[in-house]
């Protein structure tokens, strides 16, 4: 109920113009090749904003994919991760950080173990998507791309 009634606001919200998504977001949720990643960091890998880190250090996790040695993979993936919670323990409210871990984590073999935070994180993106504030532009990517 309370998902379609979201959905139905968002749509709304999307036909009417509010959903203002910064480029780092739109261009982030558009990649579609290994080449658009590297591009995407080497863009992005220099920003100070926590946000955009958010969606550069989840790329750079990524890349482990392309590795062909299981320890090259392990140690690309690892490393990335390492940054990432290093970013939400020093930004735990920081909606980015919060919505990228929570796709990563859900999408991450169970075998690499990372699932700690997947509770923690819904719960979080649960109440982010009841209020209108200015990441509400993020309600549609967290809707579509979790299992929120």
């Amino acid at each position: 109920m309370i998902k379609s009634g979201i959905l139905g606001v968002l749509f709304f919200m999307s036909i009417i113009g509010f959903n203002n998504a910064p480029n780092f977001v739109i261009e982030y949720h558009e990649l579609a090749t290994k080449e658009a990643e590297l591009s995407y960091i080497k863009k992005y890998k220099n920003s100070k904003e926590v946000s955009i880190q958010a969606y550069v250090v989840s790329l750079q996790m990524k890349q482990a994919k392309y590795k062909t040695m299981p320890w090259s993979k392990l140690k690309v993936f690892n490393t990335n991760k390492n940054k990432l919670e290093e970013l939400i323990l020093k930004n735990p409210s920081n909606v980015h950080l919060r919505y990228i871990r929570l796709v990563i984590q859900e999408n991450t073999p169970g075998i690499l173990g990372y699932t700690s935070s997947i509770k923690k994180d819904k719960q979080f993106l649960k109440e982010v998507l009841q209020k209108k504030d200015s990441v509400s532009y993020l309600h549609t990517y967290i809707i579509n791309n979790t299992s929120l």
